[in-house]
């Protein structure tokens, strides 16, 4: 998740600063960060349940990126080939959070 918060980074440097696109990168930005640095907060967590909230937030933040990305993707902004790998990364990335949660949820339900 650090990787892709750095790349889609990187990625959106490439991307002229206007009115439109500097309100589009600003959320970008917030949200891809936020996934990786609640899923790092995450694996310090006290407990499942917090562990869980944690990665729901990532989720949550992921779905998010992954919203920007689509709009990014659909406004033609960027290198289109590049952007349409962050948004298939966001996807799998995404994926991957609500596995995880979907997981703890069921084992937190039985306690």
């Amino acid at each position: 998740m650090f990787k892709f918060t750095v790349d889609v980074i990187k990625f959106l440097r490439t991307i002229e600063n206007n009115g439109e696109t500097r309100i589009l990168k600003y959320q970008l930005t917030k949200s891809s960060s936020s996934s990786g640095a609640n899923y790092e907060e995450a694996q310090g967590a006290i407990s499942k349940a917090d562990f869980n909230s944690k990665v729901s937030i990532a989720l949550k933040e992921m779905r998010e990126s992954n919203y920007w990305l689509r709009v990014i993707y659909a406004l033609e902004l960027g290198d289109k080939s590049v952007c349409k790998k962050y948004v298939n990364e966001s996807f799998e990335l995404k994926n991957i959070l609500g596995s995880i949660f979907s997981k703890v949820s069921k084992s937190l339900k039985r306690y």
